[in-house]
C-alpha cells in the first residue's frame, strides 16, 4: 500500500490546485478587466457576481499548499526557497485585494484608492503564480547535502527569467479570460456586452502564449521532448493539443454567436488541459528535474492520518461550494447586489 501513497496525495493536491485555478481564476480575472469598467455602478456589478463567494475559491489555495507541507515536506522545504519572493509577493497582493474588496464597499466618497488596489493586487497575484508555475517547470538547482538531503542551491532570483516571465504574463491573460467569459454569463447590459468582446482577443492571446509555452518548454528541456515527441507518446498525447485547439474553437464559435454558458466552461476546459499537459510533462517529479513524489514523501503513517481528514474534509468544502453557487446561481443585474 504504501508506494502508491504519494500517487493519490499527488492527485489530491493536484485537484485542489485545479480547482483554485478555476475558481479563484475568474475571481482574480474580474480584479484584472476592473480598469476597463465606465463607472462606480459597472464595477460594483462586477464585484457582487463574486461577492457570494470569493473568500471561499481561496480554500483550494490552502489545501493544495498544506497538503504539500503535510504530504511531501522534502518538496515544501526545497521549493518554498526556490520561489520564496514570488509567493510572498502573491500572498501579499491577495491580502491587498482582500480588504480592497471589503474596503471599497464603506468608502465614501470615492472608492479610487480601493479599486487601484484591488486590480493591482489581482494583477501581481496571477503574474506571480505564472512566476512560481514557470520557476517550477524549468527546474530547480538542488544538491543532496550530508545528512540533510535534497536541498536547494539556487540563488534568491533564479526565478527570474523570460520563460517564467511568459508563464505570468500567460496566466495574468489566462485568469482575464476566465474573468470576461465569467461576467458574459452573470451579467447583463454593457458589462455583459464589454466581457463578450474582451474575451475574443483575449482567447487569441491565450491560445498564442499557450502555444509558445508548449514549444519553448520541449526546445529547452530535453527530458519534456522525451516525454512528447518520442514514439510512441507521440501518437498517444497528440490528442491534448487537439483537443485544445478544438475547444479554443468552440469557445470563439459561442462568443460569436452570443452564447453565455459555453464560453465560459470552455475556457474552463482551457486551463484544464493545460494544467493536464504541464503534469505529464513534469511527471514523476514533483520538484523537476531531482525530486520525484516517492523521494519528497513523507512516512506512510503520517500520509495515512492526514489522508483520514481529506476523506471528510474534502466532499464538506466541494459540498459547501457546490451549495454556495447553487444558491447564487443567475445573472446579476445591474443596480442588484449582495452588499
Amino acid at each position: 500500500m504504501e508506494w502508491y501513497l504519494p500517487l493519490v496525495w499527488a492527485w489530491i493536491i493536484g485537484a485542489a490546485v485545479a480547482m483554485y485555478v478555476v475558481l479563484d481564476g475568474f475571481d482574480l480575472g474580474i480584479g484584472i478587466l476592473f480598469p476597463f469598467a465606465k463607472d462606480e455602478h459597472e464595477r460594483d456589478q462586477m464585484m457582487n457576481t463574486v461577492a457570494p463567494f470569493w473568500d471561499g475559491n481561496e480554500t483550494w489555495l490552502v489545501l493544495g499548499g498544506g497538503g504539500l507541507w503535510v504530504a511531501f515536506p522534502k518538496a515544501y522545504a526545497v521549493v518554498m526557497p526556490a520561489v520564496y519572493l514570488p509567493v510572498i509577493v502573491m500572498l501579499l497582493a491577495l491580502i491587498f485585494r482582500g480588504v480592497s474588496f471589503e474596503f471599497r464597499w464603506v468608502a465614501k466618497p470615492s472608492k479610487g484608492v480601493w479599486n487601484v488596489t484591488f486590480a493591482g493586487g489581482s494583477i501581481v497575484a496571477a503574474f506571480c503564480q505564472g512566476l512560481i508555475l514557470g520557476a517550477l517547470v524549468q527546474g530547480v538547482n538542488v544538491a543532496d547535502q550530508p545528512g540533510r538531503g535534497a536541498q536547494f542551491v539556487g540563488g534568491a532570483l533564479d526565478w527570474l527569467t523570460p520563460f517564467s516571465l511568459l508563464c505570468g504574463v500567460g496566466v495574468v491573460l489566462g485568469y482575464a479570460l476566465l474573468g470576461a467569459t465569467w461576467l458574459n454569463m452573470k451579467t447583463d447590459g454593457e458589462v455583459a456586452a464589454r466581457s463578450r468582446r474582451q474575451a475574443g482577443p483575449l482567447l487569441v492571446a491565450v491560445m498564442i502564449a499557450m502555444g509558445v509555452v508548449s514549444l519553448w518548454t520541449p526546445l529547452a528541456i530535453d527530458r519534456i521532448w522525451e516525454r512528447w515527441f518520442s514514439l510512441p507518446n507521440l501518437f498517444l498525447l497528440a490528442p491534448i493539443p487537439l483537443l485544445a485547439a478544438g475547444v479554443a474553437w468552440l469557445v470563439w464559435r459561442g462568443l460569436d454567436a452570443g452564447r453565455e454558458i459555453g464560453p465560459f466552461f470552455g475556457s474552463i476546459a482551457l486551463f484544464l488541459l493545460g494544467f493536464l499537459g504541464l503534469a505529464i510533462s513534469t511527471y514523476p517529479y514533483l520538484v523537476p528535474p531531482h525530486v520525484t513524489f516517492w523521494d519528497a514523501a513523507a512516512a506512510p503513517a503520517s500520509q495515512i492520518f492526514m489522508g483520514a481528514g481529506v476523506i471528510v474534509l474534502f466532499p464538506i468544502i466541494l459540498g459547501y461550494t457546490a451549495f454556495v453557487y447553487w444558491i447564487f446561481r443567475g445573472k446579476v443585474r445591474a443596480g442588484e447586489g449582495y452588499h
